[in-house]
């Protein structure tokens, strides 16, 4: 800690989410935000923004070239939670772990990560079940699907071996086995629904989790900033830092 008795941050993303992530730090006490950068400005993040214990990244993948040259210039810890990222940019965070406490997630929400945990068990359970995977999202969300979508097909096919289709049109024949579908529905200001479904023969089972608001992953994500700035160098999962499981590396 180098601001009193407050763990230094610099937050990257000054839109809703970021406002919300400055509130929550300086409410929660045990944080100092020390400067904060949107993607207008984050090339400052190369040179001249100080070092900060921690960075906290809730901003736009353009902005990920400063945020990786922050944490290699600095040896900050990273929290990162900016979605849309292609597989290649997901890698360049992971290595950050090899000097620095660094976590991705696309969802910080602690009821989400309990859904995650509880549809690997029930795609393991269900084996050679029908699985479709449908999320929500506000009308001004840019991606689709969602990041959590993502983890959830990860936790349904974890050695990425299905077909996955991303909606359906037209005559698209019966639904081959083994398919996975994914559904982007859009609309209003609903802040995040993912259903995941398992049909059977004469049988169906629906995981649902129902986001009513941003502040629950505005807090998911300053409880695990407080895991995180105690940590050694690693790549840490939501999971592993709540759960207590051991980093991918170190």
């Amino acid at each position: 800690m180098t601001s009193g008795n407050a763990y230094t941050v610099t937050l990257i993303g000054a839109g809703r989410m970021g406002t919300l992530i400055a509130q929550a730090l300086e409410a929660d006490g045990s944080f100092a935000v020390t400067g904060t950068y949107d993607v207008d400005s984050a090339s400052q993040l190369d040179v001249d923004a100080p070092t900060a214990d921690l960075a906290i990244d809730f901003s736009n993948r353009a902005a990920l070239p400063h945020t990786l040259a922050y944490v290699r210039r600095t040896g900050c810890a990273l929290l990162s939670g900016t979605t849309g990222y292609s597989d290649e940019e997901l890698a360049q965070i992971r290595a950050l772990g090899e000097k620095s406490a660094v976590i991705h997630s696309a969802n910080y929400s602690l009821g989400v990560a309990v859904l995650r945990r509880v549809t690997a068990e029930a795609a393991r359970a269900l084996a050679g079940w029908d699985v479709e995977i449908v999320e929500t999202h506000h009308n001004q969300k840019a991606d689709a699907p969602s990041g959590t979508a993502n983890m959830l097909l990860d936790a349904v096919d974890p050695g990425h071996e299905a077909d996955v289709v991303y909606g359906r049109e037209g005559m698209v024949g019966a639904r081959p086995q083994g398919q996975i579908g994914i559904h982007s529905l859009r609309g209003g200001t609903v802040a995040g629904t993912h259903e995941v479904h398992f049909f059977g023969t004469d049988e169906e089972l629906c995981l649902t989790h129902r986001a009513t608001s941003r502040q629950i992953f505005v807090n998911g994500a300053v409880a695990a900033a407080r895991r995180l700035v105690t940590k050694g160098p690693g790549f840490y999962t939501f999971d592993q830092l709540m759960f207590g499981d051991e980093p991918l590396n170190r």
